[in-house]
């Protein structure tokens, strides 16, 4: 029950008292804002925009509900009222395997607290979790449990946490053909097996990874990445002076595995990690390994440079993969966001 007491505790002692279901009014530069507060829902919220450029506040408090975002809502902005992430939070606890009414199951995306499609979406400073437990539901073997699943070009997040356990974050594409591009800056990323995964072009700066305890007889215990990326797309995921953290014990983690898809077998998995701190948790020796055997990681576009920390070590030079300075002056958030720039400061 970790993840309940966990989430419980976070709004301990903040104010619950409901609102109306969704207070409007104009913002700064007359942009228009819905605001949120406990009692209400996000996803009504999300349902009375109309048009691009909307703002919605979610006031603190826990919101226990499935969120949505269509791709007709283009540009939103979604944040918390309080400059803490841990203050507003949107949980549910839906899994791969959970049945719905009709007796089929959600599957791994459908699994997904949070959900969006639209382009030039914002988060800033909110929780998307999914405490789902594998303990809970020993019946259910599909346990990806998907705090938040993203599509849509220009998907920016800053100061978002993400929790969950198995499949935490789905960075994905609107499609097999598209390199849409996702930005995730200062974020707070966590979970157990594959919990940063899928097809999309993404950027993860100065982002916090953490790897769960998980208490299995085995090892690996699970892997931080596993990207998808479509050959045909020249980058996938990118993690820049971010930190890998761990509260399990030293060298049970795998920092990645190739995830190639069924339903998309040229997948060409890309993955670089660089000018970050890995900690004792991942397995320097072999930081890599296999999702199935036809498709090796060695064979996959992963590589690393500058990096740091007891993770990082090199003992096995062919079995952590490195970017020459050349290839890294091309490896960089500029490089995989093109004419996009959520990454540069005024």
């Amino acid at each position: 029950m970790r993840r309940r007491t966990l989430l419980a505790g976070l709004t301990a002692g903040l104010a619950a008292t409901a609102g109306p279901a969704v207070a409007a009014g104009q913002g700064t530069g007359g942009r228009r804002v819905l605001h949120v507060r406990p009692g209400d829902s996000v996803q009504a919220a999300v349902d009375a925009v109309t048009g691009p450029g909307w703002t919605i506040v979610v006031h603190p408090g826990t919101y226990r509900e499935v969120v949505a975002v269509p791709a007709d809502k283009a540009d939103l902005t979604l944040r918390g009222a309080s400059p803490d992430p841990r203050a507003a939070v949107i949980v549910y606890d839906n899994a791969n395997g959970t049945r719905k009414p009709d007796g089929t199951t959600y599957g791994t995306a459908g699994s997904a607290t949070f959900a969006s499609a639209a382009p030039g979406l914002t988060v800033r400073g909110l929780t998307l979790a999914n405490d789902w437990l594998r303990a809970d539901h020993p019946d259910i073997t599909g346990t990806q449990a998907v705090a938040a699943h993203v599509t849509g070009d220009r998907s920016r997040f800053d100061r978002v946490r993400f929790l969950a356990h198995q499949d935490t974050l789905f960075a994905d594409t609107t499609a097999l053909d598209a390199f849409d591009r996702q930005y995730y800056h200062r974020c707070h990323i966590e979970g157990d097996v594959d919990f940063v995964f899928g097809r999309a072009r993404a950027v993860f700066d100065t982002c916090r990874l953490h790897t769960l305890r998980r208490d299995v007889p085995f090892t690996p215990k699970g892997m931080v990445f596993a990207p998808a990326t479509a050959r045909a797309n020249p980058y996938g995921f990118l993690a820049v002076r971010s930190r890998v953290t761990s509260g399990a014990e030293d060298a049970a983690y795998k920092l990645a595995r190739p995830w190639v898809p069924s339903y998309e077998t040229t997948a060409w998995p890309s993955l670089v990690v660089r000018d970050s701190w890995i900690g004792p948790g991942i397995d320097a020796a072999a930081p890599y390994t296999d999702m199935r055997e036809a498709y090796p990681w060695q064979s996959m576009r992963f590589r690393e440079y500058g990096n740091s920390g007891p993770g990082a070590v090199v003992p096995e030079p062919d079995n952590r993969p490195q970017l020459t300075p050349a290839e890294a002056a091309v490896h960089t958030p500029r490089t995989y966001l093109g004419d996009w720039r959520p990454h540069e400061r005024p």
